[in-house]
């Protein structure tokens, strides 16, 4: 049978800052992967599940992918969580090939804490706009120019930015953190997410300096639709993750990872919700909770136009025809130079071990984990 024909490529643009210099825009493309028919969709994955269970390999996938590879990893023992726990599961999964559906700096963090397996992506293009606004080279001059600064990092970056920094954090943990860091009377240097930066900054009250950096998908919401959509669902919670704009976040019943809003859906006691986050999440939360509305947030209207429109457009790189690809020809291999991948290392594992060792510390989005959801 012949699968799709070529995808489509589509530009989009994202912030990138500049360390003696204004911000300016740059553009980046991502492929559309045309979509499979009914037909095509049963045997690739009749195809793939054969072919993971030969090679002793495993579908570990981000939930803003496509449904299809969502439901795919569940069923043939995968996950689906967050890249933290997407990266964990891999390391502690004894399947010695991972197929890793997400975008690249996610399988660059399953490589770095499994360097003796062997990580495919089904396309190794699928990027992130923070990862691509924080280029190690131009973060090394920021780094430099702040010598007196501790450097923490979130997970939205490249193994070379990582291996520059003192923490990795998630938005689970990021806050109790940089709490933890501003009690030892040490100054931030915080990358790349400025509205999640300067969330935290204000909830903790640390001596932070931000990179300029933004998430394509969550910067695009609007606070004055958002608003109107919430006078029409009067009842409605609404869930915000911190990567979006101060206007926003200030109308949110729920602010946190992606990990606290499924578990607001999932044991919240409202019947309806407002989801400001990406569109893929709406799927595993309509799993977990079938009872509850879900209602899209507003990225566009009489305020604005949106591009993402709330799709991520490298996590729609992912499909069923690429993954495929991946256990046939051995496509998509990641691979991080052990120098890098060291140094990069000693930053997660520092803050996995805080998160072991001090749980009482973390944000209230990890209490009550639910499993295949993860922290975000």
């Amino acid at each position: 049978m012949t699968l799709s024909a070529e995808p489509q490529a589509i530009s989009y643009d994202f912030s990138l800052p500049s360390v003696d210099g204004p911000t300016c825009i740059a553009s980046a493309w991502a492929k559309t992967p045309t979509p499979l028919n009914a037909a095509e969709k049963s045997v690739t994955k009749d195809k793939i599940k054969r072919l993971l269970k030969a090679q002793n390999a495993v579908i570990v996938a981000h939930y803003y992918v496509d449904p299809d590879i969502q439901d795919l990893a569940l069923e043939t023992g995968g996950c689906v969580a967050d890249s933290l726990e997407m990266a964990k599961f891999g390391r502690e999964h004894p399947a010695q090939t991972l197929i890793v559906a997400g975008v690249r700096f996610m399988g660059e963090t399953s490589k770095i804490l499994s360097p003796q397996k062997k990580v495919l992506m089904p396309d190794l293009d699928a990027t992130c706009s923070l990862d691509l606004g924080c280029p190690s080279e131009q973060f090394n001059q920021f780094c430099d120019a702040h010598p007196d600064r501790t450097v923490v990092v979130y997970a939205n970056t490249s193994a070379a930015v990582k291996a520059r920094a003192d923490w990795m954090v998630t938005s689970s943990c990021a806050l109790a953190i940089v709490y933890e860091l501003k009690k030892q009377n040490k100054k931030i240097l915080w990358a790349p997410d400025r509205h999640l930066g300067k969330y935290i900054q204000e909830q903790t009250g640390a001596d932070m300096i931000l990179w300029d950096g933004d998430c394509i998908v969550h910067n695009e919401f609007k606070a004055e639709e958002l608003q109107l959509l919430k006078e029409r669902y009067p009842n409605a919670q609404v869930l915000v993750h911190p990567e979006s704009p101060a206007s926003v976040v200030s109308i949110a019943d729920v602010v946190g990872s992606t990990a606290a809003m499924l578990k607001a859906v999932v044991e919240g006691t409202a019947s309806e919700y407002i989801v400001a986050t990406d569109q893929g999440i709406l799927h595993r939360m309509r799993q977990l909770a079938p009872n509850k509305t879900l209602i899209e947030a507003p990225t566009a209207g009489q305020s604005a136009t949106c591009k993402s429109c709330a799709n991520c457009p490298w996590m729609a790189m992912n499909g069923l025809a690429n993954l495929l690809n991946c256990l046939e020809n051995g496509a998509g291999a990641i691979s991080v130079e052990e120098s890098t991948r060291s140094k990069a290392q000693a930053c997660i594992e520092r803050m996995l071990d805080f998160t072991k060792n001090h749980p009482d510390l973390l944000a209230k989005a990890q209490h009550g984990f639910v499993k295949n959801i993860g922290a975000a």
